[in-house]
């Protein structure tokens, strides 16, 4: 049962979260500069994670139970590369979706399941036939969803493709360094560096509107609190131990749900839903090449005798 949770229900869990987000992440886009919005959610992250690490601590002191060492280089060394690579992606994203849909934002961003097996080449891993299929109809999938037939690409799509290779990045990081560290740690670590790198961009490039904060503020406390502390922790832990098959193809469905969250806001608000037919086949595409890239992935080449 612990195992089915772990590798099932966590990473539900974080794409039904991750999914939500994107409709908070386009609001807030509107009010504050991409970089603000980033440091503000990474520090309510932090401040969320030292407290449930500070909780688990204490319930296993309170228990007798042993506390394991922390690998202090490892660590530091996992918060700087999966923070520097988690800073990348938000930010970069954050500054795509003022730019676009919610379920455009998220199957574009859904790209990195494809490139996480693809950077695996430079790994030395036998990728399978279905990864090159799979490209191939995410290239298809992904040329519908950003209407080159109307030869206007939108310069939002491509800020959301350069995202989906960091993200790719963050999440091999990610499976490297969660074998040798507690997973809350690393999240907490990763946002930390993600905090400080952008706060200190947003302090010297960008002017910030303080008269409109109060209405940013539950936006910017589900993002810290849900999408980040929490989505990005069931993420880690998800990966530890477990089936990557399973965990990526359910992590990928962010993009279903947020296309799905987005659909049911216009519903009820009566807002007009903006993507287009040929925009849907293109979601449903991408949804496609996620499933098959998942369906065989690659397997580590055998040592030879």
């Amino acid at each position: 049962m612990k195992k089915y949770i772990r590798q099932i229900v966590l990473p539900l869990t974080a794409a039904a979260i991750w999914g939500a987000a994107f409709l908070a992440q386009g609001n807030l886009s509107l009010v504050l500069p991409p970089f603000f919005i980033n440091f503000a959610r990474s520090v309510v992250a932090v401040i969320a994670l030292l407290a449930v690490d500070l909780g688990f601590t204490t319930y296993k002191k309170a228990k007798h139970k042993e506390i394991q060492p922390v690998d202090r280089k490892k660590l530091l060394l996992g918060g700087l590369c999966c923070g520097l690579s988690l800073c990348g992606a938000v930010n970069v994203q954050q500054i795509g979706i003022g730019g676009t849909t919610a379920g455009e934002a998220a199957f574009i961003t859904t790209l990195y399941m494809i490139l996480v097996p693809v950077f695996g080449v430079f790994l030395k891993r036998k990728v399978g036939v279905n990864i090159w299929v799979s490209v191939a109809i995410a290239v298809v999938g992904l040329a519908l969803i950003c209407q080159v037939q109307n030869a206007s690409l939108n310069i939002s799509y491509l800020y959301l493709i350069a995202s989906a290779v960091f993200f790719a990045v963050q999440i091999l990081c990610v499976d490297y360094f969660v074998q040798f560290v507690d997973g809350v740690k690393l999240s907490c670590a990763q946002f930390f560096v993600t905090a400080v790198v952008s706060g200190i961009i947003s302090l010297f490039a960008e002017d910030v509107d303080f008269s409109r904060f109060a209405e940013t503020v539950l936006p910017l406390l589900y993002l810290g609190a849900c999408s980040s502390a929490i989505g990005y922790t069931l993420q880690i832990i998800a990966q530890k131990g477990t089936n990557p098959t399973v965990v990526s193809l359910l992590l990928s469905m962010e993009s279903a749900f947020a296309l799905l969250f987005g659909v049911l806001s216009c519903l009820i608000t009566g807002m007009p839903i903006k993507e287009t037919p040929l925009q849907f086949a293109g979601c449903f595409l991408m949804l496609t090449a996620i499933v098959l890239s998942q369906i065989n992935p690659f397997r580590p080449s055998k040592k030879q005798k």
